[in-house]
């Protein structure tokens, strides 16, 4: 009997389906059994969806904010999860869509890590995705459905760009531009600031690329650059259109909310475990293989700068890069997807990594990376389950059922200690809150002038946090705030300072109705930012065309070019290993 350990290594990449089955293996289950659903954002998505369920060609949605408009969000991925929802519910809907991401996720990686490594090395990284401590940490703790959905569809348009920049392919112009289009369509922040991480290392691989021939000119590079800036940025600014409209009329220049992910992750450990540890999990050990093969292989050295770039300022307070590159956009966005983004980049290093160790070691190394990426996962789902953004079990039926009978739908609401469960109960009912979630959507002074979030959580903000609640329980009067919903006795003597009065009781006695008289009918108040109709035809029409223009076009011909360039770049990963490409 043959000794495994004397088996030659295989230069054979991992077959494409068998890694799509085994995302099915890892994350259907998972996504089954809806633990996304405690997550931070996922209920926030299934709102926004519910709304396109029912008004697809008209963002503005009343039920948030005393009115607000959802083209402050992209929509694309929300409103696949609401088309699917027609056969498969809302909930189960969400699941699935982000089950198709993930699996995106899969084919976008290995065609990115195929510009950079061999096949076979690609493989592994696609491999290494499923088992992404950041991946789902995002999925199931974050619950970043746009983040998740956008990223991969840049991943797969990277490889075109490379092929238009580097060797002039109109289809690959087609295919690039498209795709770049519909990764817009899907989330704002990856395209702001996200896509750079990517593109500039591909753009810089395609300008020293000596594979194929000579390098390109400068002319010739700066020309397709441009042209395909100019025509990508032409095409997203016509899919978003309505989007930069809300974004110059209603600028983010509200107070900004502080987050955990802004913290100095060594003077706060618990967040440096939440943000940090979670995210990247075995890929800590990779890091010094990251650094030490990326600065001595010259083709590497592109996406070792775009990963220490993305790795410094996901760290959030801990270093001061995230204040000096990004601004004041630093305290309005959350670390956590630049950490997304830098392991993402580490993928490629992973694969090399894990094809020279099986090469070495051969089964006591597949054995050991398997386990340390069983590990990774199942941390970061775990810690999902220790430590849920929901941790409330409750349900918010018979909220919504009071809401919905005797006229209650005629005045606005708000709830105080329902956390995550607001977004769940707005669909349920008719009846409009001065609350919500998503905090690029709120004009309200009352909520703008203070650094706190969502008005149900006012007391984890401490005194901004109580401060925005004390001003809108006394501007009551002027958005037809006449029921408070309370599941925590905190807000009590606050309340009946204010004036309000407890009505009746929910749940076992576990809700308290409070009410303050005089309140008229609620009126619209935020009128003059609805868009036109005009608007709701684009956003109903164009984002999500985008992304079926894109199905079809990545299906035209494509000639196995990349394939070629990897093996001709890296004959084995064992030349890596020896430092052949080292000038």
């Amino acid at each position: 009997m043959q000794n495994p350990e004397s088996i030659a290594p295989s230069t054979r990449p991992i077959p494409l389906s068998l890694i799509l089955m085994a995302v099915v293996v890892v994350h259907l289950p998972l996504l089954l059994m809806q633990l996304p659903l405690r997550s931070y954002d996922t209920n926030f998505h299934i709102f926004f969806a519910s709304h396109y369920v029912h008004h697809w060609f008209e963002p503005w949605n009343p039920k948030w904010y005393a009115g607000f408009t959802q083209t402050t969000y992209p929509p694309l991925p929300q409103q696949w999860v609401a088309l699917v929802s027609r056969i498969l519910g809302l909930d189960m809907a969400y699941m699935a869509v982000q089950l198709a991401a993930i699996m995106l996720l899969v084919v976008g990686v290995y065609r990115f890590s195929l510009l950079w490594v061999s096949p076979r090395a690609a493989s592994i990284a696609a491999l290494a995705s499923v088992f992404l401590g950041s991946e789902s940490f995002l999925v199931y703790s974050a619950g970043q459905l746009g983040t998740t959905a956008a990223a991969p569809i840049y991943l797969n348009a990277l490889p075109f760009m490379f092929e238009w920049v580097r060797h002039g392919k109109w289809r690959s112009f087609l295919k690039a531009s498209v795709l770049f289009s519909a990764a817009a369509a899907a989330h704002h922040a990856t395209l702001l600031f996200g896509s750079i991480f990517f593109a500039v290392p591909v753009l810089a691989l395609a300008f020293f690329d000596r594979q194929d021939g000579e390098r390109i000119s400068t002319r010739l590079f700066a020309g397709r650059t441009a042209a395909i800036a100019v025509v990508v940025g032409a095409a997203i600014g016509i899919v978003l259109l309505p989007f930069w409209i809300a974004l110059i009329h209603n600028p983010v220049t509200q107070t900004p909310i502080p987050h955990p992910s802004r913290a100095n992750y060594i003077l706060s450990p618990r967040w440096g475990l939440n943000y940090f540890i979670v995210p990247y999990g075995a890929l800590i050990l990779a890091l010094p293989f990251i650094f030490i093969r990326g600065s001595m292989i010259v083709r590497l050295r592109p996406l070792l700068l775009g990963f220490w770039v993305a790795f410094l300022v996901g760290l959030g307070g801990t270093t001061p890069v995230g204040h000096l590159m990004l601004g004041r956009a630093f305290d309005v966005l959350t670390m956590e997807r630049f950490s997304y983004w830098a392991t993402l980049l580490t993928l490629p290093f992973v694969g090399l990594l894990s094809a020279e160790l099986v090469d070495r070691y051969r089964l006591r190394a597949a054995v050991g990376l398997t386990t340390l990426a069983a590990l990774s996962c199942a941390l970061a789902v775990g810690w999902s389950t220790y430590q849920p953004a929901d941790a409330a079990n409750f349900k918010v039926d018979s909220v919504a059922t009071w809401l919905n009978r005797d006229g209650h739908q005629q005045y606005r609401y708000m709830t105080l200690g329902f956390g995550n469960k607001i977004a769940r109960l707005a669909m349920m009912t008719d009846a409009g809150s001065v609350d919500g979630e998503w905090n690029s959507g709120r004009t309200l002074p009352e909520l703008t002038r203070y650094g706190a979030g969502a008005l149900t959580s006012s007391k984890y903000f401490g005194k901004p946090g109580l401060d925005a609640l004390r001003a809108m329980l006394t501007h009551a009067d002027h958005y037809g705030l006449k029921w408070v919903f309370v599941r925590d006795p905190y807000y009590d003597p606050l309340l009946s300072f204010a004036g309000w009065r407890q009505v009746d009781s929910l749940e076992d006695k576990t809700i308290a109705v409070w009410s303050k008289d005089g309140v008229p009918p609620a009126m619209p108040v935020n009128a003059p930012q609805m868009p036109p109709r005009w608007q709701g035809l684009m956003w109903g029409i164009l984002p999500f065309s985008s992304s079926i223009l894109a199905i079809l076009v990545v299906f035209i011909p494509e000639r196995k070019r990349r394939e070629r360039i990897g093996v001709d770049a890296f004959t084995t990963d064992e030349s890596l290993m020896h430092g052949r490409l080292v000038s």
